[in-house]
């Protein structure tokens, strides 16, 4: 058995391949649901309800997509340039940090800006703190040939420990009664409501236009070229007289600035303050979500969704019928590798001799 390139993919191969891959994955994960002493078909079903059957529920499952989106728009836009940029949740926590030094209700108020004016530095300083963090592996591996996937990682752990001397510290809410929390927010600086009586904010909308700016911005710019020049074949891109170092140190500052960005969004839309549980591994999720996306920024947005729901929907399926809630991390993995075979067989036929 051997694989051999394809000369040419039909259009049907194209959308069938996900179609497959998702019929394959809740063909395998039925078996654990079947093994936990579930029926397949009502668990299921629930699932689907709880994630997407009503007002309230697809809410939800936006609101926990938001985050998701601008991590994974990070990893699909590092990972394109071969920067492998683990640690978006510490740059998730970096720009959640920032955005409360400068939009916190410090001494019990917030700076004495325009409200417009200090909702801009706000969110200028999240992806400030995130593209930074980002710039230093960035740099090391340039220059000094350090693997990005080593630095990048343990920056996670050391952003989480910085920040949790932060809300113990100089950050701690006074009327926290203890709780390790930073200061909120001013009211004036978060995001509005989409939909009332829900947590489903704005952000979702700043998460949405930027994928579809960076989707652009990779197909018509000189930029775009570039990244895509460099992701491909590095050394060819230098041949050619491309600027390969600063590529890569522009992707870090905007993979950076996205995952900080989503920091921002989470305390101005929906937590208010800077907690340690404030992210249940947004910045990991994030990568799975851009393998599923293939990289493509506007398949980034439907990934976010799709384990969103199924993030959301495991909590209902897990009450009604008592199946773990874990089941959904099963499927969303299941999911990825079966993704990655599936794009595996649309671009190699295999062949038997």
């Amino acid at each position: 058995m051997r694989l051999e390139a394809r000369s040419h993919t039909p259009a049907w191969l194209w959308l069938a391949a996900p179609a497959l891959a998702l019929a394959v994955t809740l063909g395998l994960t039925s078996l654990l649901v079947a093994w936990a002493g579930a029926p397949v078909g009502r668990a299921y079903v629930l699932l689907l309800q709880g994630g997407f059957g009503s007002r309230f529920a697809l809410a939800e499952t936006l609101t926990r997509a938001t985050p998701l989106i601008l991590t994974g728009l990070a990893a699909a836009v590092a990972f394109r340039a071969r920067l492998y940029n683990i640690g978006g949740e510490g740059q998730l926590y970096a720009g959640a940090l920032a955005a409360v030094a400068v939009g916190g209700l410090h001494g019990g108020a917030a700076w004495p800006l325009p409200t417009p004016l200090l909702f801009a530095l706000m969110i200028a300083a999240a992806c400030a703190a995130g593209a930074l963090l980002l710039l230093v592996p960035a740099l090391l591996k340039s220059r000094l040939g350090v693997d990005e996937v080593v630095t990048t990682l343990l920056l996670n752990f050391i952003v989480l420990l910085l920040v949790s001397a932060m809300l113990d510290g100089p950050m701690k809410d006074p009327t926290a009664l203890g709780w390790p929390q930073s200061v909120a927010i001013a009211d004036t600086l978060q995001l509005d409501k989409l939909v009332p009586r829900s947590r489903l904010h704005s952000g979702l909308l700043i998460a949405v236009a930027l994928a579809f700016v960076l989707a652009l911005t990779l197909r018509f710019t000189t930029f775009g070229l570039r990244l895509r020049a460099v992701g491909a074949n590095a050394r060819a891109a230098a041949f050619a007289g491309m600027p390969v170092r600063a590529v890569v140190w522009q992707v870090a500052l905007l993979s950076g600035a996205l995952a900080g960005l989503a920091g921002a969004v989470e305390v101005a839309g929906r937590a208010g303050y800077v907690t340690l549980d404030m992210s249940p591994g947004y910045g990991y999720s994030g990568i799975v979500i851009a393998m599923l996306a293939a990289l493509n920024p506007l398949g980034v947005v439907a990934a976010a969704i799709f384990v969103a729901g199924m993030l959301v929907g495991a909590d209902s399926m897990s009450r009604a019928v008592t199946v773990p809630t874990y089941i959904a991390d099963v499927i969303v993995a299941v999911s990825l590798i079966t993704m990655l075979v599936a794009s595996m067989l649309v671009q190699y036929r295999i062949r038997w001799r």
